[in-house]
């Protein structure tokens, strides 16, 4: 255990390391843009995202799946979770998450979710009828993951996740594959110091197929017809590599106050900075949490350079009633960020949490 103990903390100086060295050349603008499956870059779950998704080293549960997978080991029981999100305000993107995580043993946790996107009905328009008329399609993109977690120390938690990404349209879809891995390390009198590294989205590159690559050709002279398919290019994942830390601000047995940092590494877009801070409050019969965070990345304050249409702010509220002798939570969670020019993009849900 001791060796464990050495290597998770030289894996922690490496990524610190790595902070440094890439925080003077911030991303890649060679690659930007380049990248497919950006959905996996969008944190459905409100309390996480309350924080401004700083929580690589303290979010707990089934949201960490998103976050740092290593966080799913500190699941009490059972969560169950649903989140609904209006994705970039009125653009009429519908983003529906949902989610099991269960303790299977004293140190192992699984989950099972799936963030689900829908684009409404869309027009289906032609060379000869631009305006539509002829009928409608819905594009969908689906993320399915499925989740493992353990404590391997009273210091030392790792998580692996996998993720099967679908897209489609009418008649063109596209499937791949990706892979989480993530580690915390806890640590204090309390254990109220914590660090956390997730690498995230690493997978083979994907290629759209279908009946919607395929033209028909007709041959005047001949009077024949042909069909010819074109090929579609790959596309590789937005992979990225996380490192967080953050410390818990301890009042009494009842509040707390969590300063979270993190930097994320972007292979296909500009690296992110982000501050998060989480208060809770724990009464008799409720809890409740507020959160607030901010993130920052090249050209985030200027209108006309930045390329990210989420202008960094975000903010977020909870309410959880306490109830049955274990005190398992039934609750409601908030969370909000801002965006230019689609407006605020709200997100919602609720969480059971068995105890």
């Amino acid at each position: 255990m001791k060796k464990l103990n050495n290597i998770v903390k030289k894996s922690l100086i490496a990524g610190a390391a790595i902070l440094a060295a890439t925080g003077v050349n911030a991303g890649n603008e060679d690659r930007v843009g380049s990248a497919g499956a950006t959905e996996l870059l969008i944190n459905p779950w409100a309390r996480s995202l309350g924080a401004g998704s700083s929580g690589i080293s303290y979010v707990n549960g089934l949201e960490a799946t998103y976050t740092n997978i290593a966080g799913l080991a500190f699941t009490d029981k059972t969560e169950i979770k649903f989140n609904y999100t209006n994705w970039l305000g009125g653009a009429g993107i519908n983003v529906n998450s949902a989610g099991i995580a269960q303790r299977i043993s004293d140190q192992d946790v699984i989950a099972v979710s799936i963030q689900s996107f829908g684009f409404g009905e869309i027009d289906i328009t032609t060379v000869d009828l631009p305006e539509g008329g002829i009928g409608t399609f819905t594009p969908r993109y689906n993320i399915f993951n499925v989740g493992y977690a353990r404590e391997f120390s009273n210091s030392i938690y790792g998580g692996i996740n996998l993720k099967v990404i679908n897209e489609s349209i009418a008649n063109l879809k596209a499937t791949g594959v990706a892979i989480d891995a993530g580690i915390r390390y806890v640590t204090g009198e309390r254990d109220q110091i914590k660090f956390g590294i997730a690498l995230k989205n690493v997978g083979p590159t994907m290629r759209f197929k279908g009946d919607g690559l395929a033209t028909q050709v007709n041959y005047i002279e001949t009077g024949r017809s042909a069909t010819t398919e074109q090929r579609s290019a790959s596309f590789e994942m937005p992979s990225s590599l996380n490192i967080g830390a953050s410390y818990d601000f301890l009042f009494g047995e009842r509040n707390k106050l969590i300063v979270a940092a993190s930097f994320q590494a972007n292979s296909f877009s500009t690296d992110q900075y982000a501050l998060g801070l989480d208060y809770g409050f724990t009464a008799e019969k409720a809890a409740f949490g507020i959160r607030a965070g901010y993130v920052v990345e090249k050209n985030s304050f200027s209108k006309t350079a930045r390329t990210n249409a989420l202008t960094g702010l975000t903010a977020g509220a909870s309410v959880d009633v306490l109830v049955g002798k274990n005190k398992s939570a039934i609750g409601i969670e908030y969370a909000v960020r801002l965006s230019s020019p689609f407006g605020p993009i709200h997100t919602i849900g609720a969480t059971i949490s068995l105890k």
